[in-house]
């Protein structure tokens, strides 16, 4: 692989894309679906062009990824061709390809993402990782001194709490909590539909909704008193004006002093905390796992003792839940709680949690070592997808 050749950034989340070359001062945040609106039937509508939809009610949603694992190729292929071709115009020739996947991908997914790449598309070079292993890159790069992390990934199908020592992923102390962003959408969809307006076939509308309105509550009890007080005195509870997609684009939530108009609109009180609240405690829909603090702990003894010190003063959120406001606070509590009063314990939050890992991509791509991360087209076809599979190590 030449020095001068470009380096195109991809993190292929579930639910979105964030791509973009190394030299970029940020990437392209776009979606990883397809589409069809019941406004619009028989046309299909791919990755951003969502955006061109007049009436975003009651979209079908495609997703390649099903369970946290890509298993449609065609969906994935039609939105990698809209993103190659019509976003970045890709000369793959001379473009080397950094991507991401799950912890724990199937061998076989790992081997079909080798033949796409290198055989269809035909990139220069590939380098395959994980999200965490590149927001620990720069978590490293960025304090300088750091030797053990925990990377706490919390995303659209999973949350992982990945533990780092000496720079290098420790796979006996991964931990998968099956709760994600899809799950939380659910759910409000769920409660809503039970207890005001049918919402189950507005993901998009909701999803929103739970971006908008939705926070980690750090004392449950108490928020839960609040929202049984007087209307006076509860400060939690929310009107949120939906979207008729004539003059309302996105939903909002309404001001306190705003007049009450003809807009239709749903009342969120304790669904604001009580959603997220199943990233803590999972049991509350019958999930028989940890929540995401005891989930640290579990990765952290998992570990070495010696290692347990750094690992506890150095937790790294990342991923679209992080952020909601008051995770960061709610998990350096509860990790607080649960460990030795004896070590500290630091939780670290970046300005910009979903891109966090692109931009450890983009320091990866820029380190002098890059060059031989990477497996290039000619060792591709010589050795096979094995020697990939053993060169990158992500499973």
């Amino acid at each position: 692989m030449g020095a001068g050749d470009k380096v195109l950034i991809m993190d292929n989340g579930g639910w979105q894309l964030k791509v973009g070359y190394s030299t970029q001062a940020s990437p392209s945040i776009l979606p990883n679906y397809m589409t069809k609106s019941k406004a619009e039937r028989g046309k299909l509508f791919t990755c951003d062009e969502v955006d061109n939809i007049r009436d975003l009610s009651g979209l079908y949603y495609q997703l390649p990824f099903q369970k946290g694992f890509l298993v449609n190729w065609d969906i994935q292929r039609t939105v990698w061709d809209h993103v190659f071709t019509k976003k970045f115009n890709v000369d793959y020739s001379s473009t080397t390809l950094l991507v991401t996947e799950p912890h724990f991908n199937f061998t076989s997914i790992q081997n079909s993402m080798n033949e796409i790449f290198f055989e269809e598309y035909q990139f220069a070079a590939l380098h395959r990782t994980t999200a965490t292993s590149l927001a620990a890159s720069k978590f490293y790069l960025d304090s300088g001194r750091e030797k053990s992390c925990i990377v706490i990934d919390s995303g659209y199908s999973f949350t992982h709490v990945v533990p780092y020592i000496n720079r290098h992923r420790f796979r006996p102390g991964v931990v998968r909590l099956e709760i994600g962003g899809k799950m939380l959408t659910n759910y409000l969809k769920d409660v809503i539909s039970y207890r005001q307006l049918h919402v189950l076939d507005e993901t998009h509308v909701m999803n929103q909704c739970k971006e908008d309105c939705c926070f980690v509550s750090t004392d449950f009890t108490r928020d839960m008193r609040v929202c049984q007080s007087s209307p006076a005195e509860n400060t939690i509870a929310r009107d949120y004006i939906l979207p008729d997609y004539l003059e309302i684009r996105r939903g909002y939530i309404r001001g306190k002093d705003e007049a009450r108009g003809d807009q239709q609109m749903i009342r969120l009180n304790n669904e604001r905390f009580s959603i997220p609240e199943l990233l803590f405690s999972p049991s509350d829909v019958g999930i028989n796992q940890a929540g995401v603090a005891e989930c640290v702990s579990v990765a952290a003894n998992a570990c070495d003792s010696i290692h347990r010190p750094d690992l506890f003063a150095n937790i790294v959120l990342i991923g679209g839940n992080a952020a909601f406001p008051g995770f960061k606070q709610r998990v350096e509590n509860e990790v607080r709680r649960n460990v030795n009063s004896l070590l500290g314990v630091g939780v670290h939050l970046a300005p910009n949690p979903s891109t966090y890992a692109w931009k450890g991509g983009q320091m990866v791509a820029q380190s002098a070592d890059f060059a031989s991360r990477v497996v290039t087209r000619k060792q591709y076809l010589e050795k096979g997808s094995h020697y990939c599979n053993e060169k990158f190590d992500v499973g």
